[in-house]
């Protein structure tokens, strides 16, 4: 169980990349928020990874929102992005990322890309991600922000990712944005023995779990439930 991680239940949704004088930019006015976000919110909740602490200082989460928004994009709390899904809470993205333990040279899937913002993170630590977004609206902005962010790497399609990318597997790790009532089987399938899946499980009308879920080198499924959560349900096709 990871230090801090019961201070309050969770809520989430579910740019090389951008130049990586980012983080010091004097230009960049997001550059201190950022900065006290992965201070306050992440090491000070026991996320050590230094990999994963440099990417949060480093990916402009206020690029994955709408401009209104913008000011409130480094707080602690998820943020609304449309057709009643939400941009995760910046310690959710970390600490989902955290638990995938993510090497280079490592082919990532998320479940749920939504924003763009999680995909982003992945693209900075994976030699490939892949994510699948149900609602057409989100998936072609996100395409959109993340070609423009310096995010070209990530390949992203339309449909329902319950069934997962079966061409393009199997995954070292599957990360799912939002809460199914249980782990989707094909998910399993596609996950390569010593790889990952992190997801969110449980029914929307009560507080779900997020678990770590390993496939042993002999195919041995083992989970591990983290912290509880409340995710948005995981969208499927009629």
């Amino acid at each position: 169980m990871k230090a801090g991680a019961f201070v309050s239940i969770l809520f989430g949704c579910c740019l090389p990349l951008l130049a990586a004088s980012a983080e010091t930019s004097v230009s960049d006015p997001y550059v201190e928020p950022r900065l006290r976000m992965v201070r306050e919110q992440m090491v000070a909740r026991g996320i050590t990874d230094a990999s994963v602490l440099a990417v949060m200082k480093r990916v402009p989460r206020h690029l994955f929102v709408s401009s209104m928004l913008a000011h409130s994009a480094y707080g602690d709390f998820p943020l609304p992005i449309g057709e009643n899904q939400t941009i995760s809470q910046p310690y959710l993205v970390a600490l989902m990322t955290e638990l995938a333990q993510i090497r280079r040279g490592d082919k990532v899937l998320e479940i749920g890309t939504g924003s763009g913002y999680q995909a982003a993170v992945l693209a900075e630590l994976a030699e490939q991600v892949f994510s699948i977004e149900i609602l057409k609206s989100l998936g072609e902005q996100a395409r959109k922000t993340l070609d423009a962010t310096g995010y070209g790497k990530v390949k992203t399609r339309i449909g329902d990712g319950y069934n997962g990318w079966p061409e393009e597997a199997p995954f070292d790790v599957i990360l799912v944005t939002a809460a199914p009532d249980k782990v989707p089987r094909p998910l399993l399938e596609q996950l390569k023995p010593g790889g990952r899946l992190i997801v969110p499980v449980g029914a929307q009308s009560s507080v779900q779990s997020l678990q770590r879920i390993r496939k042993t080198p002999t195919g041995q499924i083992v989970k591990e439930d983290v912290i509880p959560v409340r995710f948005v349900p995981l969208v499927r096709q009629q």
